[in-house]
């Protein structure tokens, strides 16, 4: 997680930035292009959740609110900002998703979260996706905003999270019969009130405990806005880190308004390489798992929710990394560091099928949807990152600390 800017400037002098006009242009269009297609062909919420995708991509973006590396400069630093930010992010979502998810409608549709059962799959899956997520290089959000800011190596855990995903659901018989608990909602269980209640508490003490051990190794902590070299801009970036999470919450429940469900995106990637096989001889409408999801299989990807948010969040990233003047891909790319992102991209798609989701649907919004399994994600995944952080130098791949100073 980098520091980010405190100052919010919407309207003062410009910064000193040069704008990557082209790639800007071209993203704006594709967005602007898809709406269009989305809601001739699809309905006016698939239009509505690509532009909420595109949003995303620009938040993600400009805070660099991103799950691997706050998690990894908290193992290797003791720096909590990162996790910190998570906790205030969480605790905002919850009070805002769980009276709602206990209503079951939201303006008139009906809302369910994200909740799946909780067993030995989710533990061994989020432990793997936590390997991955430093060893990749980024987590599912993390990839996707990286790949559209023009991240060259991203590309490659991108294409081997895909692979990874088709494999695990090629493993579903197997791993769907690990011992497990019935999908379970705190929100149902207990009622909106308590649950948040418990909820705030946890994400209190995570957040205390996370402050201690900063200050215990360094005698002082990272605010949420820590200095950059420049103000704050609303369009061009950089945003404090609190306004990102922010941000998310926002977004994640025009997700929920406008597709019933919360967000996520990597059932999105397990699709793709599923119709990717097909296209090349293969018959995966036989696999136990894809005959449960065979409408999904079926039908055009314009039409799946998960893949229509996924592609609007890379062309959001984008249009944020050329407005920022930041959008310059590399090609070059060491041997070591791409086998990490082969390895990694692999561990990514297979731990986030067997854990019934990603940093976003099983964490993010498993938590905001009050599950269960998201309780048992969080703990295996951050276990299984602090192990990938120690396996990264291995990979030729920095494990950074947080300047001195910047607090």
């Amino acid at each position: 997680m980098s520091s980010n800017a405190s100052t919010l400037d919407f309207g003062g002098r410009p910064t000193p930035l040069r704008i990557n006009s082209r790639p800007l242009w071209a993203a704006l269009l594709l967005v602007a292009l898809g709406a269009w297609y989305l809601d001739a062909t699809v309905g006016w919420r698939q239009a509505g959740l690509w532009l909420t995708g595109a949003l995303l991509g620009v938040a993600l973006y400009h805070a660099s609110f991103g799950f691997t590396q706050a998690w990894r400069v908290f193992v290797s630093d003791r720096r909590a900002a990162g996790l910190r930010g998570q906790m205030l992010m969480l605790a905002v979502g919850v009070v805002l998703f769980f009276p709602i998810l206990a209503q079951g409608t939201l303006f008139g549709q009906p809302v369910a979260g994200l909740v799946s059962p909780a067993g030995g799959s989710v533990l061994l899956g989020a432990f793997l996706f936590g390997i991955g997520m430093q060893l990749g290089g980024g987590c599912a959000s993390g990839t996707l905003f990286a790949v559209g800011g023009g991240n060259t190596r991203m590309l490659v855990t991108l294409l081997f999270f895909i692979v990874g995903s088709v494999l695990g659901t090629y493993t579903f018989p197997w791993w769907s019969t690990l011992p497990a608990l019935k999908p379970t909602s705190f929100v149902l269980s207990w009622g909106p009130l308590p649950a948040i209640a418990a909820n705030l508490a946890v994400f209190g003490l995570i957040a205390w405990i996370a402050t201690v051990l900063e200050r215990r190794r360094h005698g002082r902590i990272v605010s949420f806005a820590g200095r950059t070299e420049r103000p704050a801009s609303l369009w061009r970036g950089p945003w404090p880190l609190v306004w990102g999470g922010v941000a998310l919450v926002a977004l994640n429940f025009a997700t929920l308004a406008l597709a019933g469900r919360p967000w996520g995106i990597t059932s999105a990637f397990a699709l793709w390489g599923a119709k990717a096989y097909d296209a090349l001889g293969g018959d995966v409408a036989q696999w136990a798992y894809w005959v449960k999801q065979s409408k999904a299989l079926a039908a055009p990807l314009r039409e799946d929710v998960t893949t229509v948010m996924d592609i609007g969040l890379m062309l959001g990233a984008l249009a944020a990394a050329a407005a920022a003047g930041k959008f310059a891909p590399v090609w070059k790319v060491p041997a070591r560091s791409l086998a990490g992102a082969v390895l990694g991209g692999l561990l990514l798609g297979f731990g986030a099928r067997l854990a019934y989701g990603c940093n976003i649907g099983a964490y993010f919004s498993g938590i905001l949807s009050g599950s269960l399994h998201a309780w048992l994600w969080l703990p295996a995944a951050f276990a299984g990152s602090a192990l990938g952080v120690r396996l990264r130098p291995l990979f030729g791949l920095a494990v950074e600390k947080t300047p001195a100073g910047s607090c």
